[in-house]
């Protein structure tokens, strides 16, 4: 690809600002309250020096943040005016962000399905990730299954195939159950949901199909449904399946791929004070595998007219998508180094690095367009990778974003800013270098 392809850097600005616009940012400032009076604190600023400099590693401590807040805004600033933004209202900003680009974000088809798929509203996966914390945090997000005294916040995604990129986050204390943390509704129809062994309930998974949804998910090692009906033939002398328990066939099997229905019982929620059982039939598949030298199965009321059992099994495969992106938002945007025992910063930072997501991703959508119209394979331009450059190059984005939204000041300000950042605030040290040359 040439060189001269590629865009100016002003696309990349035009980008980022059209995610969040000037306007949008200081309107929701004043709404959350995080601006009562602007003065020194200019929420366009503060949010992208937060998003591009704590989210890319760039900046670590909230010093560093304050000073490169300093160099971006030309001024100067009180600890105080600094430190104190770290509040529930900026908690309610960054919140608010998050929801406005991913509302924005489902507005935009990115990727499409494939034509097996394309009957199918989207493809989403469920599933959580754990942030450690200081031990002292214990009492607020307590950890699970820990044998000494630790802490842990869960931060729970789902992702969209369609929109590459998140379609909801939401925090929990870690001892929240992964089931409590999807909320079905409407939203699922014509949608299907891959779902770790961590969501599996079989009354979640009726629910999903009431609502005219479809689900895949891996068949929990102890449940042990009956099979009622077989959905393909199998040559050969195979056996009889059809009437025994999930545990009775399993040891018997012979066959490379066995598809069959299968009756499943579950509890409905209480109604008037007492539980009413039920039951439902879905599709289980079992896959022989040759690396594990045993058998996957799953299950999913998705029907044998729309994909095949190798396809099923191909598309659950597409859940290590959320696991890329819990990678991403760790090892790239700094949530695995949140050193503070203040929960006010902690539930902000975290904010701040699903922001640098959302922004990466953003940036790496359109430069998918741009290989693609240019002529290249864009399959060899990952995600990952794209995450490195972007955390690599983030600083020159932010120097020229600033510059894009003409919020540069002159130059005798940034002398001004330098001098207050190069002195040191305690004015009564003793320095070894005193006396010794003027």
């Amino acid at each position: 690809m040439a060189k001269n392809n590629f865009p100016p850097d002003s696309i990349f600005c035009k980008d980022l600002k059209d995610l969040f616009p000037k306007e949008f940012l200081r309107q929701t400032a004043t709404e959350t309250g995080l601006i009562k009076r602007e003065r020194k604190i200019d929420p366009v600023i503060m949010f992208w020096v937060l998003v591009l400099s704590f989210g890319v590693g760039m900046q670590r401590t909230l010093a560093s943040l304050k000073r490169n807040y300093e160099q971006e805004a030309k001024t100067t600033l009180r600890d105080s005016s600094w430190y104190y933004r770290f509040t529930d209202e900026l908690i309610e900003f960054l919140k608010r962000c998050v929801i406005h680009r991913i509302e924005h974000q489902a507005k935009n088809k990115h990727s499409d399905l494939s034509e097996k798929l394309d009957r199918f509203e989207d493809v989403l996966i469920q599933d959580s990730t754990i942030i450690r914390l200081q031990e002292k945090l214990a009492k607020i997000w307590t950890a699970a299954r820990a044998r000494k005294v630790a802490a842990g916040v869960k931060v729970s995604t789902m992702v969209s195939a369609v929109a590459n990129g998140p379609k909801s986050i939401a925090l929990f204390s870690e001892r929240i159950a992964e089931v409590k943390t999807l909320k079905l509704g409407p939203w699922v129809k014509d949608r299907i949901l891959l779902i770790d062994i961590g969501f599996y309930k079989h009354h979640t998974f009726a629910r999903i199909a009431e609502l005219n949804g479809f689900f895949v998910s891996r068949l929990k090692g102890t449940a042990d449904p009956t099979i009622v009906g077989v959905n393909s033939i199998c040559r050969g002398n195979s056996i009889d399946v059809v009437g025994k328990k999930w545990s009775e066939v399993l040891p018997h099997l012979k066959r490379q791929v066995l598809d069959v229905e299968v009756e499943i019982s579950f509890k409905r929620r209480k109604y008037n004070g007492k539980k009413r059982g039920d039951s439902t039939r879905f599709r289980l598949i079992a896959i022989y595998n040759n690396d594990d030298r045993k058998y996957h199965a799953y299950i999913t009321n998705i029907s044998g007219d729309k994909l095949e059992p190798e396809e099923i099994a191909s598309l659950y495969g597409a859940r290590w998508e959320i696991e890329l992106i819990f990678k991403e938002l760790k090892s790239r945007y700094a949530l695995d180094v949140i050193n503070t025992s203040n929960p006010k910063i902690i539930e902000s930072l975290i904010w701040v690095g699903i922001l640098t997501l959302l922004c990466s991703r953003a940036i790496y959508n359109l430069f998918r367009r741009i290989v693609v119209a240019n002529g290249e394979e864009p399959v060899r331009f990952t995600q990952m990778r794209w995450s490195r450059v972007f955390s690599e190059t983030a600083h020159r984005h932010l120097s020229n974003l600033m510059d894009y939204l003409k919020l540069d000041f002159d130059t005798l300000k940034m002398m001004n800013v330098m001098h207050s950042q190069a002195l040191d605030p305690h004015v009564n040290r003793h320095r070894l270098k005193e006396g010794l040359w003027a």
